[in-house]
């Protein structure tokens, strides 16, 4: 059996990031000053909080006038009702809620903690604001893959990267909310295991996994290493964007 590797390379000294700033004109810079050029079978990971910055999806708290749900509901959870405002405003519904726990369902279809809607690592400690996915996580992965072809000549993949926590366990992990370049799934069915036994099932979370592995290094403190160079994939199956990790609720058993 020939053997196999994977090559994970956080890249340094990348900038804090502003409205309206070119990420992947600052990912090329700091692949420079690391020494290396991107490849075409390369994957950058692209943590949600840089390009969220960068697109304008930051909100000071002061300018959020809560709603009369978002007053009740901020009473329950024990948020802060600003916060809890804009967590109603990006979410289709409330799947569960109690003292600080407020679990919904996103308007693009994740089911996550608080919309995705973060304050850590936004902006200083005398600032009240909170950071926002982006609007379509899938075109801006898409957009910084056009735009890094653009200033390399080179078409790599893109994933953009965000922390979830987990029903039945502890802890979070990176997972793909936005993906270009690649499949967010691999679909192994009808293929043989080991032993020639056909996977009936097995759909792999190829995306995910990309994602979790990078934010090992991107940390989840002040690490600051928001982006990761992933390098040795296999070769890619037809690309599918991160919206095809989403299971549809015919499917889901737990809703």
């Amino acid at each position: 059996m020939s053997s196999a590797e994977m090559q994970l390379v956080a890249l340094r000294e990348y900038p804090q990031i502003a409205s309206g700033d070119d990420l992947a004109a600052f990912a090329v810079d700091a692949l420079r000053r690391g020494g290396l050029q991107l490849r075409a079978d390369d994957v950058l990971v692209f943590a949600q909080k840089v390009v969220s910055k960068a697109e304008g999806r930051q909100v000071e708290l002061a300018t959020v006038t809560p709603g009369e749900k978002a007053l009740e509901l901020a009473h329950t959870v024990q948020k802060d009702p600003r916060l809890v405002e804009l967590i109603l405003r990006e979410s289709r519904r409330v799947v569960r809620a109690a003292p600080d726990v407020l679990i919904v369902e996103h308007r693009l279809g994740w089911i996550m903690a608080n919309a995705g809607i973060d304050q850590s690592n936004v902006a200083g400690p005398d600032s009240d604001c909170a950071l926002l996915l982006p609007e379509d996580p899938d075109t801006s992965a898409m957009r910084l893959r056009e735009r890094l072809a653009e200033l390399t000549g080179c078409e790599c993949a893109v994933i953009i990267s965000d922390s979830f926590g987990r029903p039945w366990r502890v802890g979070t992990v990176g997972v793909a909310i936005g993906c270009a370049g690649l499949p967010a799934t691999i679909d192994l069915r009808g293929q043989s295991d080991l032993f020639g036994r056909p996977l009936r099932v097995t759909i792999v979370g190829h995306a995910d996994e990309i994602a979790s592995a990078a934010s090992i290094l991107m940390g989840q403190a002040s690490e600051a290493r928001p982006v990761v160079l992933v390098r040795g994939l296999p070769a890619r199956a037809p690309h599918r964007p991160a919206t095809a990790l989403l299971r549809p609720s015919g499917e889901d058993l737990f809703r």
